[in-house]
């Protein structure tokens, strides 16, 4: 069973009990089938992805991560955009963008780890994450679903004028963004004005950035929850209607 022969000998001597040692062995092989299926998720990525030399060093030493040297590495991520994480609605923000993978993982988890974990070393990611977190943490806002923050109105709001194919220059979405806007300027603790309007606005290229999307997809694939609803069409058209006003 490719017990080795010392451990062998002192089941033999009766220096070790049987079950202690097959149990230990047993473990070890765990071990080593899960740093080989790492290893076979890293050699698919790069057969699909055909990477450049720097990104296949990486995933390179991706793959040779034992499993406490790929919790510290989420754990730097994380570090660098949430901070100490004094405020509570960063700290659990950094709760919810932990990647937890499992004892037992399937290939396409593996797969998932393997991206994200490269994802987690691009330095302006980290930076659009950061930025937000900062933003988040600015405008008071709560962590949750529709009904809180900048996300619940547009949700409330700006859904279902894109549901109903409302046009970014048109009344309506006028009487829409102007609700967003003074919304959100509640949310600063300021008076709906120009200065206001462009902050949101960098705000909302910030949530679209795609490598936001793409972490939390991965992120999902890894703790085997659904896929979060994509945020994509109600920021660009928010975005959009604030360029039309702005013009």
């Amino acid at each position: 069973m490719g017990i080795d022969q010392v451990t062998v000998r002192r089941v033999v001597d009766r220096e070790a009990a049987l079950p202690e040692a097959a149990w230990a062995h047993a473990e070890a092989l765990a071990m080593q089938i899960r740093t080989l299926w790492l290893g076979r998720a890293v050699l698919t990525a790069v057969a699909e992805r055909d990477p450049d030399p720097r990104e296949l060093d990486l995933m390179h030493r991706l793959a040779r991560l034992t499993e406490r040297q790929r919790r510290r590495l989420v754990e730097e991520f994380l570090d660098a955009v949430f901070g100490a994480a004094a405020d509570p609605c960063l700290a659990a923000a950094g709760r919810t963008m932990t990647p937890e993978l499992p004892d037992d993982p399937r290939t396409e988890q593996l797969r998932a780890w393997a991206e994200l974990a490269q994802l987690t070393q691009d330095p302006e990611f980290r930076d659009v994450l950061r930025r937000l977190a900062e933003a988040e943490a600015g405008e008071g806002r709560g962590v949750g679903g529709p009904g809180r923050g900048l996300w619940g109105v547009l949700h409330d709001q700006v859904g279902p004028a894109v549901a109903a194919g409302t046009g970014p220059e048109s009344a309506e979405a006028a009487r829409v963004l102007a609700s967003v806007t003074a919304h959100y300027a509640r949310l600063l603790g300021r008076s709906d004005d120009d200065a206001v309007r462009a902050r949101l606005l960098d705000r909302l290229r910030l949530a679209a950035d795609p490598r936001r999307e793409l972490y939390l997809g991965l992120l999902a694939v890894i703790n085997d929850r659904p896929r979060p609803e994509s945020r994509a069409p109600l920021l660009d058209r928010t975005a959009r209607a604030l360029l039309a006003d702005a013009r």
